[in-house]
């Protein structure tokens, strides 16, 4: 099926999926998949994050990378492939590159007992303790948006027409990631001269990622027809794409759209811009193998198996994590 080339996103409204009205569930389910099939990003309102605690989260977020570089760096964890904690400036490039994206962030992933952290193989989270506000705001963010991805991935079963909760049991407990990104203010003209950018062209690697609006400008999706056009959610909305994962385990029929973040124009190059994605993973024993539904005469598997956690270290790997 050839792409519908969008000027804009579709939107969709989450709070018609769990209406309980059959009408107003079914017209989501066939948006939201189309949106995926033909462009990979839609956005979403209703979601359940609320003003207050969007701006608790990004006073808290603020607040910790003005800390000293030092003191941020305590918060860099060692054998942890990044997956948790800060990730200071330059460590991530993009797949196929080798120049550092200008920004850090940092990750909190699942809150779990130390014996199911042990069973599932995830690290630790650790929380600045200068900024005592920032596990209480991104924990809570974490599970809210977790919750309304569960829901989102129980509409896209219906789409693929399988069972609505064939995802549920995969990302309850998955490896998901809720990341906060400060991108640097553009003070040093070489960076730009060498080619560096807030974040060069990328796929996502998981199976869905939930992004709250960023305070600036600079979402770029590529569309089938190599034209980048901008994303820029209302306030109410979060950007919701999918992810390599879910493109593999539907051998192309759902988008893994190509996406940057570019640099401002040279008038905004004092501006910091930051952002916070939920990035969706599943356990790491889940199987990517491509769905038999998927796999047509005219839509040969594409895709090799593998399970979620291999697949992930091949990415961390690609993008300088490992």
């Amino acid at each position: 099926m050839s792409e519908i080339l969008y000027d804009e996103i579709p939107s969709v409204d989450l709070s018609d999926f769990i209406s309980g009205n059959l009408i107003r569930k079914q017209n989501f389910v066939q948006t939201l998949g189309d949106a995926f099939q033909n462009i990979g990003f839609v956005a979403v309102r209703n979601h359940s994050l609320s003003d207050e605690l969007t701006a608790n989260l990004y006073q808290s977020v603020k607040q910790f990378f003005a800390l000293a570089e030092t003191t941020k760096l305590a918060y860099q964890l060692p054998g942890v492939k990044g997956q948790r904690g800060y990730t200071a400036r330059g460590k991530e490039h993009a797949k196929g590159r080798t120049i550092g994206d200008l920004k850090e962030f940092y990750h909190v992933g699942q809150e779990l007992s130390s014996a199911d952290r042990a069973s599932l193989g995830y690290p630790e989270n650790v929380f600045p303790q200068e900024v005592p506000q920032f596990k209480t705001a991104t924990t809570q963010a974490y599970s809210i948006l977790e919750a309304a991805g569960i829901q989102i991935l129980r509409a896209i079963a219906i789409y693929l027409e399988l069972d609505e909760f064939y995802f549920d049991n995969q990302v309850r407990l998955g490896n998901s990631i809720l990341r906060a990104i400060h991108y640097f203010p553009l003070e040093n003209p070489q960076d730009v001269n060498r080619g560096a950018v807030r974040a060069a062209a990328h796929g996502d690697i998981n199976l869905i990622t939930l992004l709250m609006g960023a305070s600036a400008d600079g979402l770029q999706i590529l569309r089938q027809d190599g034209k980048w056009i901008s994303v820029t959610a209302l306030p109410e909305q979060i950007v919701v794409n999918v992810g390599d994962m879910l493109e593999r385990l539907t051998n192309k029929k759902l988008k893994s759209t190509i996406h940057r973040v570019v640099n401002p124009p040279q008038d905004l190059w004092s501006t910091p811009r930051y952002s916070i994605p939920f990035f969706m993973h599943p356990v790491s024993t889940m199987n990517l193998a491509c769905l038999a539904s998927c796999i047509t005469h005219d839509y040969p598997k594409q895709f090799e198996d593998i399970i979620a956690g291999e697949f992930l270290n091949q990415r961390l790997q690609e993008i300088g994590l490992i």
